[in-house]
């Protein structure tokens, strides 16, 4: 009964469970390669940050999960503070057309303004290869990428998997946590963590 409950409340909610993944995206590992167009029309590599370190952050502003760490200036705080840092940050839109999320350039960057995000680019993956690559299943889930291009983190924001803005402040973030870890030469404590909140919207 735990199990049915629990499934019945994701689907309302759109949390998505683990499941066994094929994702090559996974703790250890060199990340996935990747071109994408920004919401600008350039197109962005993960090869140009080689050097650098790398967060990876699949986005659905109408998705109310990723609204609770918008909507607090959750998200914002941390693209801001690890760009001061010299951490490359891109926001993935792999919602497909037709799909609750999906935007083109000019509604990537109108929600970027609304929203006040400071991430390095927004960028646009309406076919989903490269969320199905990295294995992305919920909106948002995180990927933190080392300067050799290896996966040094891989799963969700935080430990607190609700819509409730105030958890934030309670919450252990696992992603300033990888950041801080890996940029003062530490090794990451938690490398992956169960993603949580809307499932990707991929296309059909």
């Amino acid at each position: 009964m735990r199990t049915a409950a629990l499934l019945a409340a994701s689907a309302v909610l759109g949390l998505a469970l683990p499941a066994p993944s094929r994702a090559q995206a996974v703790a250890g590992r060199p990340a996935p390669p990747f071109t994408l167009k920004d919401s600008n029309g350039a197109r962005s590599s993960l090869s140009d940050s080689k050097g650098k370190y790398v967060v990876l952050e699949w986005v659905n502003h109408d998705c109310p999960f990723v609204g609770k760490h918008y909507g607090s200036g959750n998200m914002q705080k941390l693209q801001k503070a690890y760009a001061a840092k010299g951490v490359v940050w891109f926001s993935v839109n792999s919602s497909g057309p037709g799909q609750q999320g999906h935007v083109d350039g000019p509604g990537a960057n109108a929600l970027t303004k609304q929203k006040g995000a400071a991430p390095t680019a927004v960028l646009l993956d309406p076919d989903g290869k490269v969320g199905k690559a990295y294995g992305a299943k919920t909106t948002p889930h995180m990927f933190v990428i080392d300067p050799e291009g290896t996966v040094v983190y891989a799963g969700g924001i935080d430990d607190k998997p609700s819509t409730d803005q105030a958890d934030v402040a309670t919450a252990r973030n696992f992603v300033a946590a990888a950041l801080d870890s890996a940029l003062a030469g530490k090794a990451v404590t938690t490398a992956a963590a169960p993603p949580y909140g809307c499932g990707v919207k991929y296309a059909d």
